[in-house]
């Protein structure tokens, strides 16, 4: 069976339940996590070293989140109670070296599915998002990776400008891939509106990226998180995975291997008060 499952963000606990509630074996089965394993949750290191333990059983893409820890590692921001942790663990370099190695995208062609954290951005169709995918797993994992991720966390960008640098390039893939949540109808993403797609937002002329009209289409079904003010939602060319874990809300699996849509959750009741974005 093959599985995929929204945010964690360190509700460990729920995450086992999951587990449990659909028999997962690591002999047999596979996962893929749609990122933001770690953060704000109370058990994030039990999170990371669980993932990390069973890496042949599963493929992930980053999120902010787990972007934020890396940049918490490297000085780039403060770290927090619950990746310090991680950061505390003898083993942490081991855990960081692989999250550092771990893609943004995921696509398998064959079960007609591809993920990002946030998804893909809407001027751009699956050849290009891999490829851009291939230039910041190389710049993430380089030796010069503490600057360019300073670099890339300054700002967001909010259009693909062709003759903008490379630096500008990379950052708006970056931010399509692990933080957009919202577009106007010539594509161009907002970074400020985070709660749910409600007639006050839309009459500000902002759309979920998914609806956008200029949006480049692709044959496979997009699975994303980073979410959670707008819950579970499935059409024929999208599926959100992030059911607010974090917030009090449910954790979500959605099974990838068979034509008949099976979607199980779970209560998450160590998650936090309601009051942010997921």
């Amino acid at each position: 069976m093959i599985w995929a499952i929204g945010d964690i963000q360190g509700c460990y606990d729920s995450f086992v339940r999951l587990l449990e509630k659909i028999d997962f074996d690591p002999g047999r089965d596979t996962l893929w996590l749609a990122g933001d394993l770690v953060n704000r949750g109370p058990k994030s290191k039990e999170v990371l070293e669980w993932v990390y333990g069973h890496r042949e059983s599963l493929r992930m893409v980053l999120g902010n989140h787990d972007i934020a820890l890396l940049a918490a590692a490297w000085g780039i921001k403060k770290s927090n109670p619950t990746l310090d942790p991680i950061l505390e663990d003898p083993r942490r370099e081991e855990w960081l070296q692989w999250l550092r190695e771990q893609p943004f995208l995921q696509v398998d062609h064959a079960l007609g599915y591809v993920m990002a954290h946030a998804g893909i951005p809407p001027e751009f169709g699956l050849g290009s998002s891999l490829h851009y995918n291939r230039i910041l797993m190389t710049k993430l994992q380089g030796e010069r990776a503490p600057e360019w991720l300073a670099a890339m966390m300054g700002k967001n960008e909010d259009h693909f400008d062709p003759l903008g640098s490379d630096l500008q390039h990379e950052r708006y893939m970056l931010s399509g891939f692990i933080r957009m949540r919202y577009c106007t109808p010539d594509g161009r993403l907002d970074f400020d509106q985070k709660g749910a797609p409600t007639p006050k937002v839309r009459a500000k002329g902002l759309m979920p990226w998914f609806e956008c009209p200029v949006r480049k289409r692709l044959e496979e079904k997009i699975l994303f998180g980073h979410w959670s003010t707008l819950g579970y939602f499935e059409n024929d060319e999208v599926c959100c995975l992030d059911s607010g874990c974090l917030w009090k809300g449910r954790l979500t699996a959605r099974r990838l291997d068979i034509q008949t849509r099976q979607m199980v959750q779970v209560e998450c009741p160590e998650g936090i008060d309601p009051k942010g974005d997921g």
